[in-house]
């Protein structure tokens, strides 16, 4: 399906075609591509894997160095939105299976045992809620049963007060006493409490408890009121003071930064190509004898023709890797890491070649990185793009929807053989993040040194592998 992105960097292609005078048959056989495959990128149906075709394509057309950036902008643009579609496809596939999950019928919960009443008949109903304790009747005092009515709780289950019985007239009249006799020793205490403390307060204490005792009741406790006026120490803080205080800025709380995964990070980050400067110096190693390796793809197709073979990238590879904003923020890359899954001795196999006359140069990167070292890291190296050089430039880089950012990687390997990838750290206002990058299908890249193992190079001629001389 076109998008918008898809469809700008169409455009940009048919004009240089149609500029070139050259028809897409002749252009897909240079390009070692179909023709329909041609038409489809120049109608915005279909957008390249990788840069290094169109590149080629904007080369047999005569586009200028400015056409070239730009048709690279919108290459990066059109690249990204059809990774983010692809995303949108696979999320929408897999919603159907989560709602099918969602809606299967849950086990019911194991419903609690029912307790039966002793006789066994009838299932005992719920608890009812607590009834409020009935008033007293009139003529009762205040008194009227030989228990109190109030609701009695045991073990957290209410129950409900025994039936009131009329008690007779005799009893009535003692109960009435008794607490005739309590409501006055009552105000004894309190006002024993509240005097002036003079030496009296031991003497009204004991007669209370003691009327207490004889009546057979507890005299409550009484705590006396806290004196309302001011302690010095409770003073209010002097007017100078306050100033001080209120003058004074309150320090506001740091920023607190957010780390976010990988998956809802504001950039996207990916290989746009492995080969950004050409197959020249380009080796897999194998561990196949050259009458057993079969005849190379064409030089972009290479890398899963050496797969099927078991190959290892063999010496330098080189990356392209590019950022782009997801969302119109801003987004800054601060650093590109190495991490080192693994070091071993190089792999003891046959070195193939790539390219055919090359000569094994290999033009320098932006950023160079020695898998030899340690600790590799990231350098920023001085490179060319076209006819033009580009000084070294490190980090950070800014990049947003329009404005992405490619950055050109030259791994190698002297002496060893590892097992790496590369970890992108970025930042976007208070929030953070680090985006791990592997290769094309998902694992950690494989490395291994060329130096000093039997090379070879594809002779279209004669169609055999034939030996470097060293």
């Amino acid at each position: 399906m076109a998008t918008a992105e898809s469809e700008d960097f169409a455009a940009l292609l048919r004009e240089l075609k149609d500029r070139s005078g050259r028809s897409y048959g002749v252009l897909a056989g240079k390009l070692h591509v179909s023709t329909s495959t041609l038409h489809r990128y120049c109608n915005g149906d279909a957008v390249p894997n990788e840069f290094a075709p169109v590149d080629r394509l904007a080369r047999l057309c005569g586009a200028t160095r400015e056409e070239s950036v730009e048709l690279h902008r919108r290459w990066i643009l059109a690249d990204e939105a059809r990774r983010r579609a692809r995303g949108t496809a696979a999320a929408e596939a897999a919603r159907p299976a989560a709602s099918t999950a969602a809606e299967a019928p849950r086990p019911e919960s194991k419903a609690e045992p029912e307790s039966e009443i002793p006789n066994g008949s009838a299932k005992a109903a719920p608890a009812p809620a607590p009834a409020p304790a009935p008033a007293p009747e009139a003529g009762d005092s205040g008194a009227g049963s030989d228990e109190s009515p109030v609701v009695r709780t045991v073990t957290g289950a209410a129950t409900a007060p025994p039936p009131r019985k009329r008690l007779s007239k005799r009893t009535r009249l003692v109960l009435i006493g008794a607490a005739a006799v309590t409501a006055l020793a009552v105000p004894a205490v309190a006002v024993a409490s509240l005097s002036g403390g003079s030496g009296d307060d031991k003497d009204a204490k004991s007669s209370t408890v003691a009327d207490a005792r004889e009546t057979g009741s507890t005299a409550p406790r009484i705590t006396p009121p806290k004196s309302t006026s001011p302690s010095p120490k409770a003073s209010s803080p002097s007017p100078s003071a306050s100033a001080g205080r209120s003058s004074s800025p309150t320090p506001s709380a740091p920023a607190v930064r957010k780390p976010v995964p990988a998956a809802q990070a504001p950039v996207g980050v990916g290989i746009s190509s492995y080969q950004w400067d050409g197959p020249c110096g380009k080796f897999y190693l194998m561990d196949q004898k050259p009458n057993a390796v079969p005849k190379p793809p064409d030089p972009y197709e290479s890398r899963p023709w050496a797969s099927v073979l078991g190959g290892v990238d063999g010496g330098h590879l080189t990356l392209q890797l590019t950022a782009t904003g997801k969302t119109r923020e801003s987004v800054v890359i601060n650093a590109v890491n190495v991490k080192v899954v693994e070091r071993d001795a190089p792999l003891d196999w046959t070195a193939y070649s790539m390219g055919s006359g090359c000569g094994g140069g290999v033009t320098p990167g932006f950023f160079d990185i020695d898998l030899d070292k340690a600790q590799p890291r990231t350098k920023p190296v001085g490179g060319t793009q076209g006819d033009a050089h580009v000084p070294a430039t490190d980090f950070p880089y800014k990049v947003s929807t329009t404005d992405p950012q490619v950055l050109n990687l030259d791994v190698h390997t002297d002496a060893h053989e590892v097992t790496w990838y590369l970890e992108v750290e970025w930042s976007s206002g208070d929030r953070f993040g680090k985006i791990p990058v592997y290769d094309e299908s998902g694992k950690p890249f494989h490395s291994s040194a060329v130096k000093g193992r039997p090379a070879y190079e594809y002779r279209g001629d004669t169609n055999v592998w034939e030996r470097l001389t060293t």
